[in-house]
């Protein structure tokens, strides 16, 4: 390869860094899907002629989010339980990459390492557009057989993983618990009713009052635990064939593959998104 070309390269790296598709900006579609859930529940509440004061009871909110919250305490180390928040924080917001460039900024590496060698990225592995490709590029310069290479990419992929997994399923253990907590907020609320039997308004009023925290329950496990264990698995897929695409790349590299050939072998994974919903997809 010419220098001219290799120059070409590197100034073009860069641009990809400074994509504006790659920053942070909040996830409308999420945000879209909380305010649809919010407006048909309210709605639906107002079309039973139901005054909506009437759902908010101070007691039964104390001991459903009180309860699951403890509940997350009690099954959740410290550690994974501050993790899960912060993924949850994440949820809100949203990054994109674009497959495309990506598997054009690893074809223009392989362009290098055929004619100069891997040690030739040397200088570039700075530039990289995306962090887990930055190591990736430290990892194929350090280690000397393949299968090193490859055991600890796929070492690191199934940790990532993992942890997304650990991540959903405490939302989601919160999430089995909150109704029945939500229930016990139900119990101990007819239990006032019945100090207050001999009143029979008293008591028509205060049954309705008791099952809001069923309510309670079954709107912060459904509404807001279980979706967003659903979310982080999806964005934690989402992330991992990325970074499985990376992972290929950097095999690629270290076997010196012709460059058509990586092309050819990465656009499989274009085509996948393609056959979903876009080639630019959604990370963590």
């Amino acid at each position: 390869m010419r220098m001219s070309t290799y120059g070409a390269v590197l100034r073009e790296l860069p641009k990809t860094i400074e994509d504006p598709a790659a920053r942070r900006r909040p996830d409308l579609w999420m945000l879209g899907g909380i305010a649809v859930a919010v407006v048909a529940t309210v709605a639906g509440i107002a079309a039973t002629g139901v005054g909506i004061g009437y759902f908010f009871q101070p007691t039964g909110v104390l001991i459903v989010v009180g309860g699951t919250l403890g509940v997350m305490f009690i099954t959740t180390p410290r550690a994974a339980l501050l993790h899960s928040l912060q993924r949850v924080t994440d949820l809100f917001w949203t990054s994109s990459i674009n497959r495309e460039k990506l598997i054009e900024e690893i074809v223009s590496y392989s362009r290098i390492v055929r004619s100069k060698g891997l040690l030739a990225l040397d200088p570039m592995v700075a530039k990289a557009s995306n962090q887990f490709l930055e190591e990736s590029l430290l990892l194929a310069l350090d280690v000397r057989h393949r299968n090193e290479l490859q055991a600890t990419l796929e070492t690191k992929l199934r940790l990532k993983e993992r942890q997304g997994e650990a991540d959903a399923k405490t939302l989601e253990v919160a999430g089995g618990f909150a109704p029945t907590i939500g229930v016990l907020g139900t119990v101990v609320g007819l239990i006032e009713v019945l100090r207050q039997f001999s009143t029979p308004s008293a008591v028509a009023y205060g049954i309705g009052t008791a099952f809001v925290s069923t309510i309670y329950g079954l709107a912060l496990a459904n509404l807001v635990l279980l979706p967003a264990a659903h979310r982080i698995r999806a964005k934690v897929a989402e992330v991992f064939e990325v970074q499985e695409l990376m992972m290929e790349g950097m095999l690629c590299l270290f076997d010196r593959m012709h460059p058509s050939l990586v092309r050819e072998r990465l656009n499989c994974f274009l085509r996948e998104a393609r056959g979903g919903e876009s080639n630019q997809r959604t990370l963590a």
